[in-house]
C-alpha cells in the first residue's frame, strides 16, 4: 500500500484502483474524505485568486489611464470568462461571489495586489469594492 503521506499521487492512484475494483475495504477513507474536502477548497481558492487579479485590474485601468496597456484589457477579459466558467462549472460558487464576507476578503487580496504593480499607497484606493459582482463580470464594464 501506498503512504498517503509520502506520495500523494502514487497514493490517489492506488485508491482510484481499489474503487474501481471494488476494494472497499482497502481504502483509506480518512484520506480520501481530506482529499474530496480539498477539491471544493480548490475550486473556491481558484475563483478568489481569479477575482482578485479581475477587481486589481479594474482598478488599474481606473486609477492609471495613461497606462491602459493591451494586456490589462487582455487579462481583464480573460479573467471574466474564466469567472463564468468557474460560476457555471461549480454552481455552488454562487454563495461566495453574494457573501459580504467573501468581497471582503477578496478586497483586501485585491488591494494587496493592485498597491504592489502600482506602487500607490493602500490609502489611493476605496476602503470597499465600489462594484457589485454583475458589474464586474459584465463584458461592457470598464472603470473611468
Amino acid at each position: 500500500m501506498q503512504s498517503y503521506e509520502t506520495d500523494v499521487i502514487a497514493w490517489a492512484n492506488e485508491q482510484a484502483a481499489l474503487l474501481r475494483s471494488g476494494r472497499f475495504d482497502l481504502l483509506d477513507l480518512e484520506h480520501i474524505a481530506d482529499e474530496i474536502e480539498d477539491v471544493g477548497k480548490s475550486e473556491r481558492r481558484e475563483l478568489r485568486n481569479r477575482m482578485a487579479v479581475l477587481l486589481a485590474h479594474l482598478l488599474k485601468w481606473q486609477f492609471q489611464p495613461e497606462r491602459r496597456w493591451k494586456s490589462w484589457q487582455r487579462t481583464i477579459k480573460t479573467q471574466r470568462k474564466e469567472i463564468a466558467d468557474c460560476i457555471a462549472d461549480t454552481s455552488s460558487l454562487k454563495v461566495d461571489v453574494i457573501n459580504p464576507e467573501w468581497w471582503e476578503k477578496i478586497w483586501a487580496d485585491t488591494l494587496t495586489i493592485a498597491t504592489k504593480e502600482t506602487g500607490f499607497d493602500f490609502d489611493t484606493f476605496p476602503e470597499q469594492c465600489p462594484w457589485g459582482y454583475q458589474e464586474v463580470v459584465n463584458l461592457d464594464f470598464w472603470p473611468e
